[in-house]
């Protein structure tokens, strides 16, 4: 019997930030890169209207510590941890004594003991619960943290597998990074947190999500330079490039199809899906190389419009508009939450609604 997604919550911290706003600063922080005019009109064809950042826009006009800017996330992070957590348990009606394991997924900071070891004793979890700290795997995390969520609920019945992500993208800007990937990254990256309660109800309520058939993950090949960080003295530097929606297009859209004949399915057979939305141009190109269908995209659109690129709490951010905001995918019929990151990589999960 598979588990079911039985809530999804989710969180964003205080300032919000309209994306005239976020251009006008990176427009006067980065003045002296050349080909600024051209490369800034970046900013309109996001599909962005405005995001959620953890600290005002003028904290990002001077330079910070790694230290510094890694206290903030560790305490805004696990603030928002915790609200989402919260809401997501309500929302399943769960106790916080029923929860058996916690999947906790992040790439913007780092803490030793992990958030989840903080978040277990701030929401009154079993001390006894099965802990499982997740980084590195980027915007690609979110799907990746809730196939091992699953995975875990499969294997321990009566229990219930909380699994949360958070990323506080802002944080990791370095001030007098002049490079096109930092700009890049300014016109996309926010912040938030989404957490997910699985188990395995007796009946499933009107509220709750689709089983969770099972994952699968997909790596290409010598491709390490697409995405990811560099550590440098001022803290975590963006490695961003361009070339991700061709990627989906050609050799990763291949390797996702892989990933989907494993379950026997072809992308025809994908009624719903919920996507990461990378950026307006990768969702473009999950349209012409994969088929989706543009109510699916549409749900992927409305998210990025409102909260901008959070990484990895994105997608599920996508899953809890499809769940509460729009009419029920066909009872019984396939999906699949997809997501690519650092590796560089797929990360899909099957579903069933």
């Amino acid at each position: 019997m598979h588990p079911r997604i039985l809530s999804v919550a989710t969180a964003n911290p205080p300032h919000r930030v309209g994306q005239s706003e976020v251009r006008d600063l990176v427009q006067n922080l980065f003045d002296r890169l050349q080909g600024l005019e051209r490369l800034i009109r970046v900013f309109e064809n996001t599909g962005i209207e405005s995001r959620y950042l953890s600290a005002p826009l003028e904290w990002f006009t001077q330079p910070h510590s790694f230290a510094e800017k890694n206290q903030l996330w560790f305490e805004t992070a696990l603030d928002l941890c915790e609200k989402a957590c919260r809401e997501a348990l309500q929302l399943a009606a769960i106790e916080p004594k029923q929860v058996g394991a916690v999947v906790l997924v992040t790439t913007t900071g780092i803490a030793t003991p992990s958030l989840e070891a903080h978040l277990v004793q701030r929401l009154g979890l079993p001390l006894s619960a099965i802990r499982l700290p997740i980084w590195g795997l980027g915007c690609a995390g979110g799907s990746a943290g809730l196939a091992r969520a699953a995975e875990i609920a499969l294997n321990h019945p009566g229990a219930y597998v909380l699994m949360v992500a958070v990323e506080l993208c802002s944080l990791t800007f370095i001030q007098g990074d002049l490079s096109k990937s930092n700009l890049v990254a300014t016109s996309l990256f926010a912040d938030g947190a989404a957490a997910a309660v699985l188990g395995r109800p007796g009946e499933p309520g009107p509220g709750t999500g689709p089983k969770v058939l099972g994952g699968f993950s997909r790596l290409l090949p010598e491709s390490y330079e697409v995405m990811g960080w560099d550590i440098v003295p001022d803290g975590l530097q963006v490695r961003f490039a361009q070339s991700i929606p061709a990627l989906v297009e050609g050799e990763l859209g291949n390797l996702i199809r892989d990933g989907l004949a494993g379950f026997g399915l072809t992308a025809p057979d994908v009624k719903t899906w919920t996507l990461h939305p990378g950026g307006a141009k990768v969702l473009t190109a999950y349209r012409e190389g994969m088929g989706v269908d543009e109510k699916s995209l549409e749900a992927s659109h409305c998210v990025l419009r409102k909260f901008g690129n959070m990484s990895s709490p994105t997608v599920l951010f996508v899953l809890a508009h499809q769940m509460y905001q729009l009419e029920r995918p066909t009872p019984g019929s396939k999906g699949v939450l997809l997501a690519l990151g650092p590796g560089f990589a797929a990360e899909g999960v099957v579903l069933q609604w």
